[in-house]
């Protein structure tokens, strides 16, 4: 089945993303802002950011600001032809539009440019590819891609059909269109099967903990941003940690031991980004549900990035489109060694309640972030100061383990603890009373 839907027409499908040219695409990156310069100029910044980790080369850049996009050609007919001399010039063997393309613009450039048209959704959804690296994240990789690829086909019936047939018959060309969905859906059908199957496993995973009562941060931010930095200097984890977009995709979950007397679970998570693919959230929502399903946040920011206030912005509205809300949310502005002194005393964040700056990768307010941690936690439990005896010594275990022991002596009768636990143990030490 698989191999079926990798032989499916490129001139249809637009280059599969799961192959990948021994030679380096040379591309001109392009883009239709209805906004401003200075937008589409960062936009298109991180477009070439993109390029760069799926293996391209950028020779060139292209913007047009309209009141809206080219419904034929995404940008107008003038500008095509524009590109075209750039193409040209500039020796190029493709282009790479800032936004996801609809069919008939992918036809149409493809048409008039005859070079290989990709968008931002095709090459996210390559590094997507080449980074998964568990069988989920291949699962969720290739649901996605088939999900865009079915797409790209959705529209093209009455064009292909016009190939040959009568009236009232249908042309061989919607016949082969017909097939190839049908094989996209079966294989999409099976994909999404086993991915809720993992669900299942990953939910008995979270049940497991809640039983354990050991707190769980996620770690949230946008790509490139520090997360998996930030996991490694805490707990050790080992976890990819590239300077580029995407360098890990899977999800870990670490525990760290916070100032000696109290635990958490670290769970890392896919980084966001602005315009993430519909078909990338919907494939990816087990994994990115790990942030649904914790109990606080840990928002890592790159506050070196000029565009920090739009980035931090996208992350909540992805956040909130995966229906992430009411959770304690620590910021860390991680990369503050690289800004100005000045620019760091500005820095704010509304929806944190405790921000804490510094540098996961020069350990730099990793102590404070711990503290912070301790502090919400200790919000949500219980103070507790009493005498355990010796015959419920299994109490006392679960205090260290899930709780925060503050001291213990032991007396004649028992062990004097004092303690922050969850307010199951302490309901348990107020029935004993």
């Amino acid at each position: 089945m698989k191999e079926m839907v990798n032989n499916l027409s490129e001139e249809r499908m637009g280059k599969t993303t799961f192959e990948t040219d021994e030679k380096t695409e040379r591309v001109i990156l392009v883009s239709a802002c209805t906004e401003n310069a200075l937008v589409a100029k960062d936009m298109l910044g991180e477009l070439a950011d993109l390029a760069d980790t799926a293996g391209a080369e950028v020779v060139g850049t292209m913007i047009q600001l309209v009141p809206e996009k080219n419904g034929r050609t995404y940008i107008g007919t003038g500008k095509v032809e524009e590109l075209k001399t750039l193409i040209i010039e500039r020796n190029a063997t493709g282009i790479v539009t800032d936004d996801e393309l609809t069919p008939a613009q992918h036809d149409n450039l493809a048409k008039l440019l005859d070079v290989k048209v990709m968008d931002r959704t095709m090459l996210i959804l390559d590094i997507f590819a080449q980074h998964a690296s568990t069988k989920e994240g291949n699962l969720q990789t290739e649901l996605a891609a088939l999900e865009y690829r079915l797409k790209q086909l959705t529209g093209k019936g009455i064009s292909m059909s016009r190939l040959g047939g009568g009236i009232g018959t249908r042309g061989p060309g919607e016949k082969k269109l017909e097939q190839d969905r049908r094989v996209i859906r079966s294989r999409a059908a099976w994909l999404r099967q086993e991915l809720r199957d993992m669900e299942a496993h990953r939910e008995v995973t979270r049940k497991q903990r809640k039983r354990n009562e050991l707190p769980v941060f996620a770690i949230v931010g946008y790509t490139n941003a520090g997360k998996s930095t930030l996991l490694n200097h805490l707990s050790d984890a080992g976890v990819l940690a590239e300077d580029q977009l995407f360098a890990t995709l899977d999800t870990t979950t670490r525990e760290v031991m916070l100032n000696g007397k109290s635990k958490a679970l670290l769970t890392d998570t896919v980084g966001f980004i602005r315009k993430l693919p519909h078909d990338l959230i919907n494939a990816f929502s087990g994994t990115l549900e790990e942030a649904k399903y914790a109990d606080y946040l840990i928002h890592v920011v790159d506050a070196s990035d000029p565009s920090i206030m739009e980035k931090m912005q996208t992350v909540y509205n992805t956040l909130d489109e995966l229906h992430v809300e009411g959770k304690k949310c620590i910021t860390f502005f991680n990369k503050s060694d690289l800004c100005n002194p000045d620019d760091i005393l500005h820095m704010r964040d509304h929806h944190a309640v405790k921000i804490i700056k510094g540098s996961a990768k020069n350990n730099l307010g990793l102590e404070e972030l711990k503290r912070a941690m301790e502090e919400v936690i200790r919000e949500d439990k219980v103070e507790i100061k009493m005498l355990i005896p010796f015959s419920d010594m299994k109490i006392v275990n679960d205090i260290r383990v899930q709780g925060e022991l503050i001291s213990e002596e032991y007396v004649a009768n028992g062990v004097e603890v004092h303690a922050f636990v969850p307010r199951r143990i302490a309901d348990v030490l107020n029935d004993k009373e």
